[in-house]
């Protein structure tokens, strides 16, 4: 089966979906699918992209092509209106452009690794059932919900019930209303502290805080929600200025190009700092730049204390919901915004929340009350907060969760024996199933999901026929044990990915080679954060959450593993070598026979 992997795409968090992409190529079970890069760039054009382009660091490294770029390093929306012509030209140097009506001729199957409006909004999960593409995911409505965090709410609140204060403040009445009074009317709404919300953006993108008692904080927060930067012209005459129009155009640290000025559409970093240098030769007032893709209207949220967790919920084959352990994010951050989230290691994570057991009973419930109740189907990530009287609130559902290899929807799914290879093949064949339910094409996906359903269950019977390869990482002292649990995980992904071989992690553990001890590992040991998780991990003790979801979630354990979760094993080095037909080894100062 032909699998296209859409990846990029025209909003804010492409970066993120470009790192989903190439995970999605690596980690796909070559022996099920055939991988096809979809490259969908800033102006949404869809390129089946060069392969040796797909492992590139990030977009701008290949894209524009550096002959276009110049001076400064931009997206593709900064070389402004090209035609058709010049388009061709460009996307020939990375590839082959196809249009949707074409996508029939390329691939069976679209798998979705794109965030934020267009891409996992229902925009083009409408595109491609349009075109009869069965693609991953929830359907168009569950995708709407799950980008517009003003209507989550309002949602949530009718399914589950959600005691949390909340308020909206539309650009029109921030830019015509007088800031101060606005500020009272949000603090009588929700309270102080508060959080503000870009609504309509994945990836934690246009989130800020707001603390103090001090309109100017108000102000500066609602305007970065907006997208919008002010420029004094005391800033502009004492910065870099070709550094601070190049700081504009990147996504993580500016608000993206194009901008506007003066009702004034502005494409490259160029352009943009000779207009700023006409503005300020002109005048002294602040120069006021708005994203081309500013949002309406903000939202507020009263500020939560407690405990804030992530819990995914799946479905079985059958399509019955099954929550997963929530995740408790620990956070050295105020806020868990983009930086926080991607680009920080300011945030540790645990596997279970640490609270009683009825409290984790309940998150589980009432994440899987709001997937059942909004429709959501295949998988979503929902977030929330558990406060200290044991009361659930929940935010943010995410139908397109993050998709590099240590993400928290990868780690939960770790948690009941799939591995990363293992649950995309699931987001396969489980958004196959969610389309057979829409009344579209209803016989075609179930000819399709049939034909998936039995080349997953002949893979899974030729497993124990596969080389088994043991992979021996860990060490002697604790840098050791981090250094090489890196390079484990990443031979672990492509050996499962693999068509022919069988991962068989193996810690080594001990305070030299002399004394050292083997541990066969379990699927979910190999998804812990660090590797002195794993060292804690080894007396195999299991949280009753834990054993609990996976009794629920047995059916979708055995039906793309064949066999639930194992133990912690410890074992001798002969009995590895015996059993396993090779063997790479991580290990510093372990020298072994391979």
């Amino acid at each position: 089966m032909n699998i296209g992997i859409f990846f990029g795409g025209p909003a804010r968090e492409r970066e993120i979906s470009f790192a989903g992409g190439k995970t999605a190529m690596e980690n796909i079970d070559k022996s099920l699918f055939t991988p096809v890069p979809i490259f969908v760039d800033g102006t949404g054009n869809f390129i089946i992209l060069n392969e040796s382009l797909v492992y590139s660091s990030a977009i701008r490294d290949f894209y524009p092509p550096k002959s276009y770029q110049g001076d400064y390093t931009i997206y593709s929306e900064s070389l402004g209106q090209l035609s058709d012509e010049e388009l061709d030209t460009m996307l020939q140097t990375i590839g082959t452009r196809i249009s949707p009506d074409k996508f029939k001729s390329y691939i069976d199957f679209a798998f979705i690794a794109m965030h934020g409006p267009g891409c996992e909004d229902g925009s083009i999960q409408g595109l491609l059932e349009w075109y009869g593409i069965p693609y991953s995911g929830p359907s168009v409505m569950g995708s709407s919900i799950g980008i517009d965090k003003i209507a989550q709410n309002d949602l949530i609140r009718l399914a589950v019930g959600l005691n949390k204060r909340t308020a909206t403040l539309t650009r029109q009445s921030f830019e015509q209303e007088e800031a101060s009074v606005l500020f009272e009317q949000i603090k009588a709404q929700v309270g102080l502290p508060f959080v503000v919300k870009a609504p309509h953006q994945g990836s934690s993108i246009g989130v800020a805080f707001v603390k103090k008692d001090e309109v100017s904080d108000f102000v500066k927060a609602v305007k970065q929600c907006f997208f919008i930067r002010e420029v004094s012209a005391e800033e502009w005459n004492t910065s870099d200025k070709k550094e601070f129009v190049q700081k504009m155009a990147n996504l993580d640290e500016g608000i993206g190009l194009p901008v506007a000025l003066n009702n004034e559409l502005i494409y490259h970093p160029s352009e943009l700092l000779s207009k700023l240098d006409a503005h300020f030769a002109q005048a002294n007032t602040k120069a006021e730049l708005i994203s081309s893709n500013a949002e309406d209207a903000v939202l507020f949220e009263s500020f939560v204390k407690g405990q804030e967790f992530s819990c995914g919920v799946i479905q079985t084959p059958d399509c019955v919901s099954v929550a997963l352990p929530p995740t408790e994010i620990i956070a050295g951050v105020e806020v868990f915004d983009f930086k926080a989230k991607y680009q920080s290691s300011a945030t540790r994570k645990r596997i279970p929340i640490e609270t009683s057991l009825d409290n984790l009973h309940k998150v589980q419930a009432e994440v899987k009350k709001a997937f059942d109740s909004l429709k959501f189907g295949v998988c979503t990530r929902i977030d929330g907060f558990l406060t200290p009287d044991g009361e659930v609130l929940l935010h943010d559902p995410n139908t397109i969760p993050g998709m590099s290899p240590t993400s928290l929807i990868f780690k939960q799914m770790g948690e009941i024996g799939l591995n990363v290879t293992d649950a995309i093949t699931y987001f396969i064949r489980q958004s196959i199933r969610e389309r057979v339910r829409t009344g579209k094409n209803t016989i075609k996906f179930q000819l399709l999901l049939e034909k998936l359903d039995a080349a997953i269950a002949v893979r899974i019977e030729g497993l124990a026929s596969r080389k088994q390869v043991a992979f021996l990482f860990g060490g002697f002292d604790a840098e050791a044990q981090e250094a090489s649990y890196a390079e484990a995980k990443k031979a672990y992904g492509r050996l499962a990915a693999s068509v022919d071989s069988l991962p068989v992690p193996i810690f080594v553990l001990g305070n030299d080679a002399s004394s050292a001890k083997y541990y066969k590992l379990p699927t979910n040991i190999m998804f812990k954060e660090f590797a002195e998780d794993i060292v804690k991990a080894l007396d195999g003790s299991v949280h009753p959450l834990i054993t609990q979801t996976r009794i629920n979630a047995e059916a979708i354990t055995l039906h793309f593993t064949g066999k639930l979760v194992g133990t912690v094993e410890e074992i001798d080095l002969s009995t590895i070598l015996s059993t396993c037909q090779a063997q790479q080894n991580f290990v510093a100062g372990l020298e072994i026979d391979l």
